[in-house]
């Protein structure tokens, strides 16, 4: 009992230092934006009303690194541990590098084929150094499914970044949700990594919110976070109780992920490339029927609470009640696709 809740301090530790550095970051980073004019201005796709300062990516960014260099001298990392934090670390400064460069070449930024390939040959060095798939074999698809599941999680972020709080909110509570089933025995790195980001993001939510202080996160932020989640849930087994465990992550990350193909989906039905920005996106769909941009964001995320603990449920029940869990969901996103389908934009 001592030890479960030396585990629980710890992690709120790593919870709590990333959101108040985050909460002391943001607003100067906003001032930093404003005084070299790094702005996202409105297009046809993001009808934000002004041009918005555009580093709040790297304010988040700067919040889990520091948080975890910082923890890093209080706290007895085991060497693995140790090893893939700094992994994680190098990686995804190169992903927030990326994004942070794209940002910076607005509107047109860096082109697709530059993207994805930094993009590919970070998550081939990630999975090269040992963070990857271990369900499926042979090792090569593995391996390659590994690759092909950080870039399009990472992106699946990006794309969902198209309302204020979308996908912050849901990067938090992600995080959250891999913290749930990781705590506290699991590979120690996810329940870190998970905590400094949820407190990280969460921390840049209220300026994101704000109208007097808005400051939008960026591919910086948005990537780099995606980044982190994908990392993050490989690092966990799914599987003690029932094999069908291994779903648990596509049900957290449910809302980017469906975003990702639906939009794709919708946009190739048009003879469109699905790299081209649409306002396709099932936010907007709901926009467009009356919703609040504000309760498109409330709806999303309850989306992803209420999933993220089918997803905990999954890891705990026989496999049984998880085939049932499995069919109820898969029936409700059908239902829900069809409906938001119809939705014109």
């Amino acid at each position: 009992m001592n030890n479960l809740l030396g585990h629980f301090r710890l992690y709120l530790l790593a919870f709590a230092l990333p959101l108040l550095i985050s909460v002391c970051l943001t607003p100067l980073f906003r001032i930093l934006a404003l005084r070299f004019g790094h702005m996202d201005r409105p297009t046809d796709i993001k009808r934000h009303r002004a041009p918005t300062p555009l580093l709040g990516g790297a304010a988040i960014f700067a919040a889990f690194t520091a948080s975890l260099l910082i923890m890093r001298f209080y706290t007895s990392f085991p060497t693995g541990t140790l090893r893939d934090l700094r992994l994680i670390l190098a990686g995804g400064s190169v992903i927030f590098a990326l994004g942070f460069i794209d940002d910076m070449r607005k509107p047109h930024g860096l082109g697709v084929k530059t993207k994805f390939a930094v993009q590919f040959a970070v998550a081939f060095f990630t999975a090269l150094c040992g963070i990857r798939i271990n369900f499926i074999h042979p090792d090569h698809l593995a391996f390659a499914l590994s690759v092909l599941w950080i870039v399009g999680v990472s992106n699946a972020f990006n794309i969902i970044d198209i309302m204020d709080g979308l996908s912050s909110g849901q990067v938090a509570l992600a995080a959250f949700g891999f913290l749930l089933i990781a705590f506290p025995s699991e590979a120690i790195y996810v329940n870190f990594a998970s905590a400094a980001l949820a407190g990280a993001a969460l921390g840049f939510l209220p300026y994101n919110f704000s109208k007097k202080y808005k400051i939008f996160m960026g591919d910086s932020g948005s990537l780099f976070c995606g980044y982190v989640l994908a990392v993050v849930a490989m690092g966990t087994r799914y599987t003690a109780v029932n094999p069908l465990g291994v779903y648990a992550p596509l049900f957290i990350l449910t809302v980017p992920i469906y975003d990702t193909i639906f939009v794709s989906v919708m946009r190739l039905r048009r003879g469109h490339s699905p790299f081209l920005a649409s306002r396709d996106h099932f936010a907007l769909r709901f926009e467009k029927i009356g919703f609040s941009r504000r309760r498109v964001v409330w709806l999303a995320s309850l989306a992803t609470l209420v999933l993220s603990s089918f997803a905990w449920l999954m890891t705990q029940v026989p496999l049984a009640w998880g085939v049932l869990i499995a069919i109820f969901l898969a029936v409700e996103v059908l239902l829900v696709s069809v409906a938001i389908a119809k939705i014109k934009i």
